[in-house]
């Protein structure tokens, strides 16, 4: 393990004008005057990939968001790992650069978590390519402008696989005064590893290993921030599998399943996937991945994710032209779960389960954020009225009876280009917001996009 404070200096602030949202389609439902508003481009060049948690916080009237920018406007900024700054309040944004050009690849964008004094860590890591993890952090008092030095924490382990994804968590019960805090990442045997920290960052455990594969299990978590961690995952990459969906949780260091039974323990006992909880089957014409869960108030984790249905006996690239969204929930008892919504064709050719994606509201779960190329609730094609072309547009959804049935609402429409991968961030004193992705999107390693933010009320 090595920490060192690195030479990586904080370019100075940019100042973005929250622009007009010029491709994106007003509100639709007539008779809701009340929730309209208007969408801002916080950034006009900035990705993210969907497994690292937090993307997005809002701490203290101010709405962070980590990016990671193409440089298609300005080759200065490829590669560059940035966390945006919203002022709620003045409607301004500042870009501080956390680390100039470390990579293109929308991987690489940091996992953000929040002390209880308002202070805020950010950690990163490049896509497999080296063994550092990196953090910088920073104080409310001086609204996120200043970051201290970045610190770089060797994770290498038996097997060499590098680092990838940042997965940042603060548990206030455990440690000392601060809590303590957990990063999960993609290490060694490209299984899911963690790290904890008692001293806000500054120096990290050994790595020890969550689950132990084989394959590469994708994992998302969440937390109640006090002594809890939950998270769901595949069995591995669904090019490689007919992915499942499973479910645990972590508490004082144990692995539990979904009804709480301890089955293994972080590091010592690592278990394998089929060892957890599974809420829902995958077979050949059912291949799954997962998008985003929540915990509600009750300590209760619901789950979104996606299912690939026509990939059964053909080729990679032949399949991935109809996607559902699925919802479940833990009853406290067993999974319940149901299919929400079309979630349309994949991204591109190869990667054949990559959507849009779904995203829950952590307040309400509920109410979910979609992105399809699909109307959610007959399939037919999405064809915009702009340029004649199919495009992704963000739906909102909600159901009143535990996910047997929805409805929809159009938050964007004959959009010119593509809306992609919303995010809901935890509110914040009455302060929420709806944010995703406008642009072009190839591969993890080219892309176009703004960064898109929407008040909700």
């Amino acid at each position: 393990m090595l920490g060192v404070a690195m030479n990586h200096p904080i370019r100075l602030p940019i100042l973005f004008c929250l622009l007009p949202a010029a491709c994106a389609g007003p509100l639709l439902e007539e008779g809701l005057e009340e929730e309209r508003a208007e969408p801002m481009v916080l950034d006009d060049d900035g990705s993210w990939c969907w497994f690292q948690e937090e993307r997005a916080l809002i701490v203290g009237g101010k709405l962070l968001v980590g990016s990671v920018s193409s440089g298609h406007l300005n080759p200065d900024r490829r590669g560059d790992i940035n966390l945006l700054v919203h002022d709620v309040a003045q409607g301004t944004t500042l870009c501080v650069e956390l680390h100039d050009r470390l990579e293109l690849d929308d991987h690489d964008i940091p996992g953000l978590a929040a002390f209880s004094d308002g202070g805020v860590i950010a950690v990163y890591a490049r896509h497999g390519t080296d063994y550092l993890v990196r953090v910088r952090t920073s104080q409310a008092v001086d609204g996120f402008e200043h970051w201290s030095d970045e610190l770089e924490f060797e994770q290498r382990m038996d097997q060499g696989h590098g680092v990838t994804y940042s997965n940042v968590f603060l548990l206030e019960d455990e440690g000392d005064s601060s809590g303590r805090l957990y990063d999960f990442y993609r290490g060694d045997g490209w299984d899911p590893n963690a790290i904890t920290s008692d001293d806000r960052g500054q120096t990290w455990s050994e790595p020890r290993r969550l689950l132990a594969g084989p394959g590469r299990p994708y994992v998302r978590y969440a937390s109640n921030g006090r002594d809890r961690i939950d998270f769901v995952c595949t069995d591995q990459h669904p090019r490689d599998a007919d992915n499942s969906i499973y479910h645990g949780f972590l508490r004082d260091g144990r692995i539990h399943n979904s009804s709480g039974e301890g089955i293994g323990k972080l590091g010592d006992e690592p278990v394998r996937t089929e060892g957890l909880t599974r809420l829902f089957q995958g077979d050949a014409d059912n291949v799954a991945w997962v998008s985003d869960v929540v915990v509600d108030g009750e300590g209760r984790p619901h789950v979104v994710f996606s299912v690939q249905k026509d990939g059964g006996g053909v080729p990679r690239g032949k399949g991935g032209l109809d996607h559902r969204y699925h919802w479940a929930r833990w009853d406290g008892q067993s999974w319940q779960q149901h299919e929400l919504a079309f979630a349309g064709r994949r991204l591109y050719a190869g990667e054949d389960d990559y959507t849009g994606l779904i995203a829950l509201d952590p307040a309400d779960p509920t109410r979910v954020f979609l992105s399809t190329d699909a109307d959610p609730a007959t399939g037919e094609a999405l064809v915009s009225a702009s340029d004649g072309r199919r495009h992704y547009e963000i739906f909102e959804a909600r159901t009143t009876d535990s996910g047997l049935s929805w409805s929809f609402r159009a938050i964007t429409r004959d959009s010119s280009a593509d809306n992609l991968r919303p995010i809901v961030p935890e509110p914040e004193g009455g302060q929420a917001f709806l944010l995703w992705l406008r642009g072009s999107y190839s591969t993890y390693t080219k892309f176009a996009q703004e960064v898109i933010a929407l008040r909700l009320h």
